[in-house]
């Protein structure tokens, strides 16, 4: 099995998917930010937005595809609603695309979302790719909190592509 992570420091995620896959599955982990090492872990530091450092995580995946994407990626949140939900929007919408573009047809998908500009649209895409969808409140969220899980189950082969001109350097934030 092969699991990737995006966003993946500090490596809780990363750690809990390596200690499922055990020895035969393979985890890739990608974060701008410093990660420690961790046993049957592969980590990528940079950012995700800028095309070499994709091209050098997908050169990682040594043309296989995956069978699960996490991603708990997230911008510094300024505390301001008008920038922070584009900049996660936008984030998160790059996770989509690799998983759209990487998974195995049946593929699962897993990223963590704020509520707020440009959710429902991110949904209606989410449900174009997927079978199914879910999403959860984590309890330990507060409830004033918009943080919810969204699970894309079952990969669809014909999807909605977020970026559909496939052009890698429209990435670029």
């Amino acid at each position: 099995m092969l699991v990737v992570d995006l966003g993946a420091a500090p490596g809780s995620w990363s750690q809990i998917a390596a200690q499922k896959v055990g020895k035969h599955g393979k985890v890739l982990a990608l974060d701008i930010l410093p990660m420690d090492p961790l046993p049957g872990v592969d980590f990528l530091q940079g950012d995700f937005r800028e095309a070499s450092v994709l091209r050098e995580f997908e050169a990682m995946l040594e043309g296989r595809q995956v069978d699960l994407v996490i991603s708990d990626i997230a911008p510094n949140m300024a505390g301001n609603a008008m920038m922070d939900m584009p900049r996660s929007i936008y984030l998160i919408e790059l996770a989509l695309d690799f998983a759209q573009h990487h998974l195995k047809p049946g593929g699962n998908y897993l990223v963590k979302a704020f509520q707020g500009t440009g959710y429902p649209e991110y949904m209606t895409l989410l449900r174009k790719s997927f079978d199914q969808v879910f999403t959860r409140k984590p309890k330990a969220s507060r409830d004033r909190s918009n943080e919810i899980y969204l699970l894309g189950k079952g990969k669809l082969e014909n999807y909605t592509a977020v970026f559909p001109d496939d052009d890698t350097t429209s990435m670029e934030y």
